[in-house]
């Protein structure tokens, strides 16, 4: 038979919302180190960068690449150089603070890790337990961050035009995927082969109509219709540059020393127990 639940201590509860809305939880499930500079690039003065899309809500945080040859292939980053160079072009994610020199060929010099914002179950706050008080501040949003690899996409189209040059007979990149809310389409009814001159042409295009946006033309379901919209307005959006300072900086420091509460305004709590409880699901 256990012991019965004996109470240790008692600790002030403070809260704060001194930062709203800038306390953000950063997931990495896909990193296996600190998020920090290697040191083989720490040595040539790079630092991790961040740019945000705050219209979409979309973070990168640039890492340096780890030089080193028993882990890094030269010959190879100039090929991924010249894919993400291209992926950007396509997207409008150039980056202009980022310059080469007049002959330099491109070279993947970092990895992006791009965000995606997780839905909150309930209300999270931010605890801290110091001078034994315990301080409490909201957090606002939740995003995890993964490597982003659109790049391959340009040496994988590349790789297929390569392949039916040679006579392959691969699929070649003829557009995007069938559409899944769509019912599949019914085979087409063999038909006599005519003459070349009797062949019609149909595409599905996208243009921009100046500030109107884009308009698409062929048929689409709204829900495919609205996935492109999407993807176009982030495109779209111009990224803002932010100074990435790590926990050791001041400016970490000064955020961190933010998040304490500084009031001795007594809080009343206007819940009661049975309304806490009804809250909590499968209770």
């Amino acid at each position: 038979m256990h012991e019965e639940d004996r109470l240790v201590s008692v600790l002030p509860i403070r809260y704060s919302n001194s930062l709203v809305p800038n306390i953000h939880i950063h997931q990495f499930p896909l990193l296996t180190r600190p998020l920090q500079v290697p040191p083989s690039a720490a040595a040539s003065g790079k630092r991790i960068r961040a740019r945000l899309k705050s219209g979409v809500r979309r973070l990168e945080v640039h890492v340096p690449v780890d030089t080193r040859p028993e882990v890094w292939n030269g010959e190879r980053s100039h090929e991924l150089g010249k894919a993400r160079e291209e992926d950007d072009k396509e997207k409008n994610q150039e980056l202009p603070n980022v310059k080469q020199r007049e002959g330099e060929e491109p070279r993947l010099q970092e990895v992006r890790m791009r965000s995606e914002q997780l839905s909150q179950m309930g209300s999270y706050v931010l605890g801290i337990v110091r001078d034994g008080q315990l301080h409490l501040h909201p957090i606002n949003e939740t995003h995890q961050l993964r490597p982003t690899l659109t790049y391959m996409d340009v040496l994988s189209r590349k790789s297929r035009r390569s392949r039916a040059g040679n006579g392959s007979d691969d699929d070649s990149d003829d557009g995007p995927p069938p559409d899944p809310d769509e019912p599949a389409p019914a085979p087409a009814p063999k038909k006599e082969k005519k003459p070349a001159g009797d062949v019609k042409e149909v595409q599905v295009a996208v243009r921009k109509t100046g500030e109107q946006g884009v308009q698409f033309q062929g048929g689409l379901t709204a829900v495919r219709r609205e996935m492109l919209m999407m993807i176009h307005a982030e495109e779209d959006e111009k990224w803002v540059d932010y100074e990435y300072c790590d926990g050791e900086a001041a400016e970490s420091n000064d955020a961190f020393e933010a998040v304490f509460s500084r009031s001795n305004e007594q809080l009343e709590c206007k819940t009661d127990i049975t309304s806490i409880l009804k809250d909590i699901r499968g209770l």
